[in-house]
């Protein structure tokens, strides 16, 4: 695995052995990033299940201010760790090694608002929805902020209006999907 573009671009990333993370693979990253690219300039980045922080590392490279990582796994932790040293981001970076709610509850009443909410939850468990429903009343997410999931093919968003959201896009791969998720209007 490696940072396909910006400041960090080519440097190879390390994973996890083992099968407690799935790592995002450089050609749905890069179909993800040429998405985003031109709104990340400036932003803050929340990278949940993260795993070896691939994800909110291109953000960096690619020009976010900030990114926040929270992974539950110590070895997945560490592993994100190592690759912000080597890719010189540790000063824009927080990881956060907890279960993601416990995080996000630990982040509340510190400042921030975050831009882009990224998350790769393990699939099948529905850590997703928990995500959204928490998120759906919480200061760390605005009007504004884009929320990403990466899920099975199978995982549904049916209760995305029930909770205040809409869905902006889906892009569909061989295995899995993106879902672009933000708040909705309120009439």
């Amino acid at each position: 695995m490696r940072v396909i573009a910006g400041k960090a671009r080519r440097l190879l990333l390390k994973t996890i052995e083992g099968q407690d993370t799935r790592p995002t693979t450089d050609r749905i990253k890069e179909t993800l990033f040429n998405i985003l690219n031109p709104d990340l300039p400036g932003t803050t980045f929340l990278d949940l299940f993260s795993g070896s922080g691939g994800i909110g590392i291109e953000a960096l490279s690619r020009g976010a201010d900030r990114a926040v990582f929270i992974e539950m796994n110590p070895k997945a932790a560490e592993c994100i760790r190592e690759n912000l040293q080597t890719t010189k981001f540790t000063e824009e970076s927080v990881v956060m090694n907890c279960d993601v709610l416990t995080g996000l509850r630990r982040l509340e009443g510190k400042d921030y608002v975050f831009d882009f909410v990224f998350m790769d939850p393990p699939y099948g468990k529905e850590s997703e929805r928990q995500v959204l429903e928490y998120l759906a009343s919480s200061p760390l997410i605005s009007e504004d902020t884009l929320l990403i999931v990466e899920a099975d093919l199978n995982t549904g968003f049916e209760y995305l209006e029930s909770l205040g959201y809409e869905c902006r896009r889906e892009k569909i791969y061989k295995t899995n999907k993106h879902v672009f998720i933000a708040k909705g209007v309120v009439l």
